[in-house]
């Protein structure tokens, strides 16, 4: 994969660093934006740059203390970057959009104010605006800014899915590997879910602010945090998973009911996951050590037995 330039790199970080529910760590900040090297001390560097250039360009990134290694996390009060409710009436608000797309400048450097204010184009109050680049433009995926939206408004979305329409009570927005995440309650599954942006089909339709209801303490980011097969940059495989009587109620606690597609007569189960890092899925089957057997495909399958021959050739445990 080509590294992102500078100013996608610095873009990225501002979206990362604005949905953060709680200061991050530079290693997870490492982790979640595309760009930065590798080495801890050159890692540090490129981050204190970008860091200036946001906060040169008025972005509040904080800096707090946490209990962490690095013992300093950061992130953006998006309350201290969104400019406040000017209380301005529908006609109001109408003529100064009308002002604003009246005069061009060869930049758009009046939208952005807009959009600063929550009245960009048609999106509703508060939307996305960034000081860097335009939201629609990063990734390439114009699902994004709507569903950025739909975080800050507590909005509930609807989009198609692989095929199939899914409504959405979201709550957070996540970056992995290269690629951006929704986090938030399948309602007709009733069960949280982490879906990739860039295989939603089409535009997002994003409902009324305050339509979103997500469960008290909803975890975004613990949530996000399960299931790391589905976070690869691989084609999508569905892979079928034998799990004995043993460890069969708690790998459908974890993974929900859904995932069984077999139950056999001992109080097994075969659960199927759509898999997209295959390594990640490999380590999760080994960890159930010899109550679980993958099933298909054969190449899923073949990774595990490959796995499993590394370990013995180094005499490794399995599991460990």
């Amino acid at each position: 994969m080509a590294q992102p330039d500078r100013l996608e790199r610095v873009t990225d970080l501002l979206l990362v660093l604005l949905d953060a529910s709680r200061p991050l760590s530079l290693r997870e900040i490492g982790d979640r934006v595309p760009g930065y090297p590798a080495g801890h001390d050159a890692r540090r560097q490129a981050f204190e740059r970008d860091k200036r250039l946001l906060r040169d360009e008025g972005v509040p990134v904080l800096a707090e203390s946490i209990e962490a290694e690095e013992q300093i996390g950061y992130r953006v009060d998006p309350d201290a970057y969104y400019l406040p409710d000017l209380g301005l009436e529908p006609d109001e608000q109408a003529a100064l959009n009308l002002a604003v797309a009246g005069v061009h400048v060869g930049e758009p450097i009046g939208r952005e104010a807009l959009s600063k204010l929550g009245m960009g184009g048609s999106w509703p109050r508060r939307a996305a605006a960034l000081p860097l680049v335009d939201l629609p433009l990063v990734d390439g995926l114009p699902a994004l800014p709507l569903l950025f939206d739909a975080v800050r408004t507590g909005a509930v979305v609807t989009f198609s899915y692989r095929g199939g329409p899914r409504s959405v009570d979201v709550a957070g927005i996540r970056f992995r590997g290269g690629h951006w995440y929704v986090v938030g309650r399948d309602r007709d599954k009733g069960e949280a879910r982490t879906f990739r942006v860039d295989r939603i089909d089409g535009l997002p339709e994003v409902g009324a602010p305050g339509s979103a209801e997500l469960p008290d303490g909803f975890d975004a980011d613990g949530e996000f945090a399960r299931d790391p097969w589905h976070f690869g940059p691989g084609e999508a495989v569905e892979v079928d998973v034998a799990v004995d009587p043993a460890e069969a109620g708690r790998v459908v606690t974890e993974l929900g009911p859904d995932s069984v597609v077999e139950r056999t007569d001992d109080g097994g189960v075969v659960v199927r996951l759509v898999v997209t890092d295959v390594e990640a899925l490999v380590s999760w089957a080994l960890d159930l050590l010899d109550h679980a057997e993958v099933l298909r495909p054969d190449e899923v399958r073949a990774a595990v037995v490959a796995r499993l021959e590394a370990f013995v050739g180094t005499g490794t445990e399995a599991v460990r």
